[in-house]
């Protein structure tokens, strides 16, 4: 497994991670058997960054991790979140918390459900608009003085919330989406923001949330209660354009030997060594698909001829519920 380094002087991790969110969270049933191979399989291929959070299941992300982990804790790079919370009145609900209490309270929760004395990366789920970043920061930064966290992270934050997080304690990595289908760091500051300070970029969702592989059909794929069933990308015209230009993909990916997939995660990987992608699976044979991205190698004319098929802004319909954009840090 290659490697790359988080930040300018951040730990070195596999070039690919492993989102572990699908194994418990959000993307229909799932078998415990098979999630539990397909981190024992992660490990055989050398993939050490491993990324979960406490909103997965919820909970039970973390509990999955934390058992798997016995006798393997120092051969994982360990990335957990907090600060989304769920409404137990409204499962579809989200709050956002990034009060230094809840800071202090949320690491203590997952350092147990995870059965670790440390986490190696700690993000900010999302920002909290109620609270100004240099205090959630600050809490966090006291975990790490504490020995709790060894790095400390931001998801979805804007360029001006990175800046200022960074000048409190240093910022290893943001999480975003991004993507063939989702290109907004490009735009909106983050990646300038992120080169200019030497933090590291894990983007999320780097298969569309599967969409990129070329496997999904049909709305009807999915599970009844799979969250993408809501997503605006997913649902009527919108699925029916995207499916168009996952086509596109699929034969240019033809061309190179690989799969839909592949050359998607090969796309993203050659935006920069400061990006540590972290496709999420739960199946052994999708996690060693989407290893083989890393031999796929993309010349400035395949890279060229990527961004004709699929230009910033060909997906159609926004990435998330207007509900949940509003979690958005922009």
């Amino acid at each position: 497994m290659k490697t790359r380094t988080l930040g300018r002087n951040g730990p070195t991790v596999s070039a690919l991670g492993l989102g572990c969110m699908g194994m418990s969270f959000a993307y229909g049933s799932s078998d415990a058997a098979e999630s539990r191979a397909t981190l024992e399989r992660a490990l055989e291929l050398g993939v050490t960054l491993f990324d979960t959070a406490d909103i997965y299941g919820p909970h039970a992300n973390e509990e999955l991790l934390g058992g798997f982990l016995q006798g393997k804790r120092d051969r994982v790079f360990l990335a957990t979140k907090f600060g989304i919370r769920l409404d137990p009145a409204d499962p579809g609900a989200r709050g956002v918390d990034g009060r230094p209490e809840y800071v202090r309270r949320a690491v203590e929760g997952s350092l147990q459900r995870l059965r670790t004395d440390h986490i190696d990366l700690y993000y900010q789920h999302r920002i909290d608009p109620n609270v100004p970043i240099e205090d959630t920061v600050g809490a966090m930064a006291e975990l790490v003085q504490a020995g709790k966290v060894r790095f400390l992270g931001l998801s979805e934050a804007s360029a001006e919330t990175i800046r200022r997080a960074h000048a409190v304690h240093p910022i290893t990595a943001v999480q975003s989406e991004y993507s063939l289908w989702t290109r907004d760091p490009e735009r909106n500051g983050v990646f300038d923001a992120c080169r200019d300070l030497g933090i590291g970029f894990v983007p999320y969702s780097p298969l569309g949330r599967g969409f990129l592989t070329g496997a999904i059909k049909s709305p009807d794929d999915f599970d009844a209660d799979d969250w993408r069933r809501t997503n605006p990308r997913f649902q009527g015209g919108n699925f029916t354009k995207n499916l168009a230009l996952v086509e596109q993909v699929k034969a240019l990916a033809a061309g190179k030997g690989a799969t839909p997939g592949q050359l998607a995660l090969a796309w993203v990987l050659a935006q920069g060594d400061d990006i540590v992608p972290i496709p999420g699976t739960r199946r052994r044979r999708y996690l060693e698909e989407n290893a083989g991205a890393l031999d796929v190698t993309l010349d400035k004319a395949d890279l060229a001829a990527i961004g004709a098929a699929f230009p910033p802004d060909a997906a159609a319909g926004p990435r998330y519920t207007e509900a949940m954009m509003g979690l958005v840090n922009g």
